[in-house]
């Protein structure tokens, strides 16, 4: 729903009724803008953190990492958006952060997810020392944020019908398989004790199905640049849902924005900076799927530092800058390498 801007028909209280069961938590802590920095209002650039968890009912909720790190641009104009991954290998200072007793230390920047996570800081926690880490490394601060769980990514899609995704090689799924022309986590596939199929997402254009996509934007084996070309292949994701979203009429029609929010469930958390989500809905009218500009970390490839983990090269730093300057926009008319080629 943020990304994709948001040509409701009606009055903010249709909004406000639409939206109203969303679940909000304080997801970005200290790392919201102050006053001095535009925030608490939406008159200016806003700046979101968006996060993906992959939070199995198996799993402890404070043993989670965030696997899909992305910042969501919009300018002062609210005419255009932009999405920034970083990689989760990117060696980051973690703050310290008391309630999960944690000192502070360096490691992979997604594991700043889980210290906040710890001692029953849960999501909310973990998105906090996240935006604090990620507010340190680039200068960003925050208006809000949003978390979803990998599993909400897939009711969200299946509600819209299905998303077109444009795979730029055949991808092996290291998660699934069919079993009987079904497809299947590998670990319930196994207990079958059926032959297996691997999945494989073939190159080129096609609808996709919510497990099918989701399960295309998780991997990173096999792919040229690895958790590059995920980066890549999940900010295409949230573009097709955008894109889907707004020509099938869920964002203009009330009931069906309901049902999507519903499709999301309790997957889904949002932080809007104190703002009202029917503000902050209304304020993005302008953007739409089509405005979603993609842009790479890195150049899109490894920056390694060695141990598998990686850094923000200069460019990239560079463009976090133009981030908080609000000249984005310029930034990339002279760097038009960092745009993604993905559709």
């Amino acid at each position: 729903m943020m990304t994709s801007g948001v040509a409701i028909v009606g009055s903010k209280a249709v909004i406000g009724q639409a939206t109203g069961s969303i679940s909000q938590r304080n997801l970005i802590g200290d790392a919201g803008k102050t006053q001095a920095e535009g925030g608490g209002d939406l008159e200016g650039p806003i700046d979101l953190l968006l996060l993906g968890v992959d939070a199995r009912e198996r799993w402890a909720e404070d043993d989670v990492r965030a696997d899909s790190i992305i910042v969501l641009h919009i300018p002062a104009t609210h005419d255009q958006a932009y999405l920034i991954s970083i990689p989760r290998d990117t060696e980051a200072r973690i703050p310290a952060w008391p309630k999960g007793n944690y000192a502070g230390g360096v490691d992979k920047i997604n594991a700043a997810f889980q210290v906040g996570a710890r001692n029953g800081g849960g999501w909310e926690g973990g998105a906090q020392v996240m935006a604090q880490t990620i507010k340190n490394m680039t200068g960003v601060s925050f208006d809000g944020a949003a978390i979803i769980n990998f599993g909400g990514f897939k009711n969200v899609i299946d509600a819209l019908g299905s998303v077109r995704i444009c795979p730029k090689q055949d991808v092996k799924s290291t998660h699934m398989s069919y079993v009987d022309g079904e497809p299947m986590w590998n670990a319930d596939a196994k207990k079958t004790g059926k032959a297996r199929t691997p999945v494989v997402h073939k190159k080129g254009c096609q609808e996709m199905e919510g497990w099918a996509a989701l399960d295309f934007s998780r991997q990173r084996y096999g792919l040229a640049n690895s958790d590059y070309d995920r980066q890549a292949n999940q900010q295409q994701l949230i573009k097709a849902m955008a894109k889907k979203a707004t020509q099938n009429g869920t964002l203009t029609n009330p009931l069906k924005l309901n049902e999507l929010i519903k499709a999301a469930g309790k997957a889904f958390i949002l932080d809007t900076g104190g703002v009202s989500v029917e503000d902050f809905v209304f304020t993005m009218r302008g953007v739409t799927g089509n405005e979603l500009i993609m842009l790479k970390t890195n150049g899109g490839t490894y920056n390694a530092t060695g141990g598998g983990r990686e850094a923000l090269d200069e460019q990239t730093l560079d463009m976090f800058q133009a981030v908080r300057k609000d000249n984005l926009a310029e930034f990339v008319f002279y760097n038009p390498e960092v745009i993604s080629n993905r559709k």
